[in-house]
């Protein structure tokens, strides 16, 4: 019997010939991520070498990887002492993988790991973050883990008790319209799937669509499938992943492709055709609440966010350029863009993005997280409205549980952020 890609790339990284759902296995990590969230994952990891007697050592400094992006700059004297301690973890065990806060190479760390090239085809990735499937755009089994079980990684190099899941196999078929775009396919995936509907499975994309879409794409389908439950999403790797690692990522070495059996077992099939895809909007206070942009135009808006782990990316930012040239973010409605990295922030102010933007009336923040964790810069007040091109809308999330977030596409947010109500790109204002 065939095998799906996620079971592929467990059955290698757990040294078996095949692996079924439902096996548990013990995978090695290639890759271990984590954020500012590393100060809690520093403490579990030395309770475990405590009463050992033994210097406590990572297992490998190399296969580690800490980003700043959550709080950045730190907004308090107890996010700034926590990074403090990092650092200090960091500069100490040797992880050459750290980036801090910094005006060339920072930024938010599924984007940095994306174009350092730290993720590679077949790679087990695991991260302290939810949003780490982000990295199943190159084909590597990509999830998140809570900071007790990546202190164990740190020390041990494997991820303990790892159920195999089973697959729902994704078909996308046709070409996107005039501005609708992979965050509008995501979304309306998740009101077929709803929000629990992928739990503990895998989704895997396919489809002439998909191959002819770019990794920014991809990694915006795979970003998004935990909203639908999802532990990993997958994008077979290809022609275009590898040209992302050499020509984008700078990686020198040969890229090993892999692919799913044609024999595979998937738990169910669903197909797309884009052709009859429009503007999808996430409505407060569930991802799957997910109705098209027609159905709620005029809805008044306060807050626009352009920018995340999700949206954040050059390509992002050009189409909310293109909406938003020559015209004015409306009175009253206040429009943040966050780049989802120094290099991202730096090509977009190059091609002369960021200064379009910026005359609309727009405030360009520094590359991170910023209101979508809902701690740092951008909270929303009582009664306000946020259009928002990030992942996750519920209640509190951007900070204020008497507010309201909806998710979008960078074009709707940049065509709404025009009128101050959501509305429809290509309408004449």
């Amino acid at each position: 019997m065939g095998m799906t890609l996620a079971e592929k790339i467990l059955a290698r990284a757990s040294g078996r010939s095949s692996v079924k759902p439902g096996d548990v296995v013990e995978p090695q990590v290639d890759l271990a991520m984590s954020h500012e969230n590393a100060a809690l994952v520093i403490n579990q990891f030395h309770e475990i070498w405590k009463g050992t007697g033994k210097e406590a050592r990572v297992w490998d400094p190399e296969r580690i990887a800490i980003i700043f992006d959550h709080r950045v700059p730190a907004e308090s004297a107890k996010t700034a002492t926590n990074q403090k301690t990092v650092r200090e973890f960091v500069k100490a065990k040797g992880i050459q993988k750290f980036h801090d806060i910094r005006g060339d190479r920072g930024g938010i760390c599924h984007q940095v790991l994306a174009e350092s090239g730290y993720v590679r085809p077949g790679y087990v990735v695991a991260g302290t973050d939810s949003h780490t499937t982000t990295h199943g755009a190159f084909g590597a089994f990509a999830w998140g883990i809570g900071a007790t079980e990546m202190a164990s990684v740190w020390a041990l190099g494997a991820a303990l008790a790892v159920e195999v899941p089973s697959t729902i196999k994704v078909t996308v078929r046709g070409s996107f319209l005039d501005y609708v775009s992979p965050k509008d396919l995501i979304l309306f995936i998740i009101k077929l799937l709803t929000a629990e509907g992928a739990n503990f499975k895998a989704l895997e994309f396919h489809g002439e669509a998909i191959r002819a879409m770019p990794t920014s794409g991809r990694m915006v389908l795979c970003n998004m499938a935990a909203e639908a439950g999802a532990t990993v999403g997958l994008v077979p790797p290809d022609e275009e992943t590898t040209a992302y690692l050499h020509d984008t990522a700078k990686v020198s070495e040969r890229i090993d492709l892999l692919s799913p059996d044609a024999d595979a077992v998937y738990d169910r099939t669903i197909e797309i055709d884009l052709s009859e895809l429009t503007f999808q909007v996430s409505c407060p206070h569930s991802v799957d609440a997910v109705k098209c942009v027609g159905d709620i135009e005029g809805k008044a808006i306060h807050q626009i966010v352009l920018g995340s782990c999700t949206n954040g990316r050059l390509d992002d930012i050009a189409v909310a350029a293109g909406i938003l040239r020559g015209k004015r973010v409306a009175d009253g409605v206040r429009m943040l863009v966050f780049p989802a990295s120094a290099k991202v922030y730096q090509e977009a102010m190059e091609r002369g993005y960021l200064g379009i933007l910026a005359k609309a009336g727009a405030v360009v923040m520094n590359p991170g997280c910023g209101p979508c964790l809902g701690v740092h810069q951008g909270a929303l007040g009582d009664g306000e409205v946020a259009l928002s091109t990030t992942n996750r809308n519920f209640k509190g999330r951007m900070g204020n549980p008497n507010s309201e977030v909806y998710l979008c596409s960078p074009a709707v947010a940049a065509a709404s952020a025009i009128t101050g109500v959501i509305t429809m790109p290509g309408r004449k204002v």
